[in-house]
């Protein structure tokens, strides 16, 4: 089990309760961009007549039940609340019931707008989304009105592995192909004649709990699995005798791939046509996970053309499809719709995992499925407000740093101020380097609420040091540092004197800097991108560079070098406002002088 090393730190008090608003303060909003607002007035109230339930009970808080939710949940939520079950509500309707209810669970159907919090009128306290996604759901006004967002993450494994399995044995032997033709009158044994799964190689992206299950079925059917994921425990992989691997070793050696990966910026059509080329011709491919990850088109193609032997998918990147998709079509396409969930015992524990998420935040306790961040008290947002984004690029910055099949699984987190040890909280800091560690490649909203829960679930171990230095004890930092023990990089100059990746940044007029790379100082802006060269210090460099990025009209925000001494190696910081083309980087890494470059996307 991982294990946190933390000083004691001054807690300010966050509760959540049924019969107390929060009180007006900053607001922090995780899921995408980072927001400070201080709420100047009460969300404009709107006059509706609203007619309240006979069977309500006085003093006990309403929970709005506006989808189907299994009758296990339902039980647990009445011996706490009102439970109100209304479903196929219109946004209307809704919006006019909101403001009796001090909970609300929703599944996919039920959009929960900015106008649905601002119709609550502060009432609403906790949305609860019964399954994983939370994109109906709108975070960031959730924050803004001090309501707590929570989700059901762990119900679904079982059935979502389960679902992977049978797709994967239905498409190898052609079932659904089969039972189509029997029931149009024909008998075609020799056309649908099927592989055999034993023996072959299943390659496993995304190697979580979904992944993982996956993993455990396909070895009891005698297939040798191999996986990869950036944050996969090595001990897991090998209790469950899974071989962790990477990327491109994973899709150039599979005879089946497993899509189990969530959808980010980084895996957004991780499936197109270069990876496909690398393949073994005659792969078969399974997606339960997201339908983004696959570039669809590019899929049509590669089964066109032989590449990719089938596909079995359950999820699509428009939910439903177009009738008339040439994927779905497709005569060597097996498809369901999304049925990774839908079993009845899944649904039971849906139900019951939200349940109890809601009760619980209800009752004041702030549970570790929240998925966006409560209030926190506005002196301490007013104090770390400009070093909570450097935080999170550090975080970013280090990671993107890290190479090989390892994964990240130590990281030290280090703090030059002059204060006192006891005087610096230092909490929100570190769940935004958590968040920056794991967001880009992970589909788990990292927040002050759950990200030391986060980083325990994936093996990360992070610690937190002190380091006095002289300085106005009115500043609360001087610097933060992340190191990441233990990995590759795949920028060497990124590796400190006592071998981890080293970044360093501190902030200046407000905004984040990058001053320290390895062990080289740079002095560069965290603001876009930033691509890092490591070349032999010599005249015309900038020029050069500068020069290749302009022609692709890239606009250089900052230039920082960094060197050992004249005319021996340095570093080059270029912060960019866009991300120039592949080929503009080969174009700069080509130039005699450079001797390796990595473009880091912020």
């Amino acid at each position: 089990m991982a294990s946190f090393q933390t000083p004691a730190l001054k807690t300010p008090s966050l509760s959540l309760s049924s019969n107390s608003r929060l009180p007006s303060a900053f607001s922090v909003t995780f899921p995408d961009n980072l927001r400070f607002s201080r709420s100047s007035s009460r969300p404009q109230r709107r006059f509706l007549i609203v007619t309240a339930s006979s069977a309500s009970i006085p003093g006990k808080p309403t929970v709005l039940v506006a989808e189907k939710l299994g009758e296990a949940g339902l039980t647990l939520l009445k011996q706490f609340a009102n439970v109100d079950c209304s479903y196929n509500l219109s946004p209307e309707e809704l919006c006019t019931k909101i403001s009796l209810c001090d909970a609300l669970i929703v599944r996919s159907g039920t959009k929960v707008s900015r106008e649905v919090f601002e119709s609550s009128a502060g009432r609403l306290k906790v949305v609860g989304r019964a399954g994983v996604g939370i994109d109906n759901v709108d975070l960031a006004a959730a924050t803004e009105h001090g309501c707590l967002v929570v989700n059901a993450p762990t119900a679904n494994t079982v059935a979502a592995a389960e679902h992977g399995i049978a797709l994967l044995a239905a498409m190898a032997r052609n079932v659904a192909q089969a039972d189509a033709s029997v029931k149009a009158g024909k008998w075609q044994r020799n056309k649908y004649v099927g592989v055999s799964l034993v023996g072959k190689t299943i390659a496993v992206l995304g190697f979580g709990k979904v992944g993982s299950e996956v993993a455990r079925r396909a070895k009891g059917l005698g297939m040798h699995v191999i996986a990869h994921d950036p944050y996969a425990s090595a001990d897991r992989a090998r209790a469950i005798g899974v071989e962790l691997v990477s990327f491109e070793e994973a899709i150039a050696t599979a005879d089946f791939i497993s899509l189990h990966m969530p959808l980010t910026p980084a895996t957004n059509k991780i499936l197109n046509d270069e990876t496909f080329a690398k393949m073994k011709k005659g792969v078969r491919i399974v997606n339960v996970a997201r339908g983004g990850v696959i570039d669809e088109e590019a899929l049509v193609r590669a089964l066109d053309a032989g590449i990719v032997a089938q596909a079995a998918l359950d999820v699509f990147t428009e939910e439903p499809p177009k009738q008339d998709s040439k994927l779905v079509q497709h005569e060597r396409v097996t498809v369901t719709p999304h049925l990774g969930a839908s079993t009845m015992e899944a649904q039971e524990g849906v139900a019951i995992e939200i349940a109890e998420a809601v009760v619980g935040a209800l009752k004041g306790e702030l549970a570790a499925t929240a998925v966006n961040a409560p209030m926190v008290p506005a002196e301490v947002l007013t104090e770390l407000k400009p070093y909570v984004e450097l935080a999170e690029k550090l975080g970013r910055l280090a990671v993107q740093l890290v190479a090989g099949v390892g994964g990240v699984k130590n990281v030290k987190v280090s703090y030059a101020s002059s204060r006192a040890p006891d005087d610096l909280d230092t909490r929100l800091l570190r769940a935004m380097i958590t968040k920056g560690l794991i967001e880009p490649i992970s589909n788990v909203y990292v927040n002050l609420v759950n990200a030391d829960y986060t980083a325990k679930q994936r093996g990360l171990r992070i610690t937190e040091e002190r380091n006095i230095v002289d300085g106005s004890s009115e500043s609360a930092l001087e610097s933060i540092q992340v190191q990441i023990a233990n990995v590759e990089s795949r920028f060497a100059s990124a590796i400190s004197e006592s071998g981890e990746i080293k970044v360093e940044g501190r902030v200046k007029d407000g905004i984040p800097h990058l001053t320290k790379v390895g062990s080289f100082e740079v002095d560069v802006s965290l603001e876009g991108s930033i691509i890092l060269c490591r070349q032999v210090d010599q005249p015309g460099m900038i020029g050069k560079v500068g020069s290749i990025l302009g022609e692709e009209n890239v606009n250089v925000s900052f230039m920082s070098v960094g060197r050992i001494a004249p005319r021996k190696q340095a570093v080059m910081a270029i912060g960019v406002d866009d991300q120039p083309s592949k080929q503009s980087l080969q174009r700069i890494g080509q130039i005699p002088a450079i001797e390796e470059i990595v473009f880091l996307k912020l």
